[in-house]
């Protein structure tokens, strides 16, 4: 497959997971992340000859960086076909206690990361006529939070609005624009950040009893990216074990 995919965030969690799944089904996968070393590791792991992964430091707060990584896959790769949006930090906190700073840092990084990413890539696949794009939202976004702050919460809210208005824009021109909704998933960072008897009152919340399975996850994005997946754009999967319907 000659598809060429960016997942950013990929040096760990959910964006490892993600880009170990796609890179498996055959796409060209470049590996951006802030932490650097993390992603010439992976990278390295899945094509030392870096044929077919790439790892791109990148901060999801710099535009600059976002053009960089287009232009070098351009040279590299001939262009992009791909972005998954990833990247994100989620910080438990009191309402009362978040800082604005802390608001403005979860805002640069989980939403206007987002925005900047769709309008670089997304120009990119419009002229190319050919386009996927994948912003891992979340249940935060549409219950106000589970297990998260409330600036978490509002920024993936944002990520579900942005998702709709460039597919609306995008759709025209051969690129379609889907978010994913987990709900608290089976992550190191999950287990290492929530208290353990907060997450079993989590636990006990979720209809289904368990956490997310993250490689489902990465599946769901294969499916949504797919060639043929032209009429599904504007979506987004919710994926929480029951605990938000809608």
């Amino acid at each position: 497959m000659d598809r060429v995919a960016l997942v950013t965030g990929a040096s760990r969690g959910l964006g490892e997971c993600i880009a170990r799944r796609l890179h498996a089904a055959g796409y060209r996968v470049a590996l951006a992340d802030v932490q650097i070393d993390g992603v010439q590791r992976l990278a390295r792991e899945l094509d030392s000859s870096g044929a077919r992964a790439l790892a791109i430091e990148l901060d999801v707060r710099n535009k600059a960086d976002f053009i960089r990584a287009r232009d070098l896959l351009a040279e590299r790769w001939g262009g992009t076909d791909i972005l998954v949006n990833n990247a994100g930090v989620s910080k438990v906190a009191a309402l009362m206690d978040i800082t604005p700073e802390a608001f403005d840092e979860s805002m640069a990084i989980n939403l206007r990361g987002t925005f900047v990413a769709c309008q670089v890539f997304g120009a990119h696949f419009a002229e190319r006529g050919f386009g996927r794009i994948v912003n891992i939202a979340s249940l935060a976004g549409q219950n106000g939070g589970t297990a998260t702050g409330a600036h978490y919460a509002a920024a993936k809210g944002g990520v579900a609005t942005l998702t709709k208005v460039f597919a609306r824009e995008l759709a025209p021109r051969g690129v379609t624009v889907n978010s994913i909704s987990p709900g608290p998933l089976d992550l190191p960072v999950v287990r290492e950040t929530v208290a353990p008897e907060r997450l079993e009152q989590i636990l006990q919340m979720i209809p289904a009893g368990t956490l997310g399975d993250p490689a489902y996850v990465a599946d769901s994005v294969l499916l949504l990216i797919a060639d043929h997946a032209t009429s599904v754009t504007g979506a987004c999967l919710d994926i929480n074990g029951g605990l938000f319907m809608r």
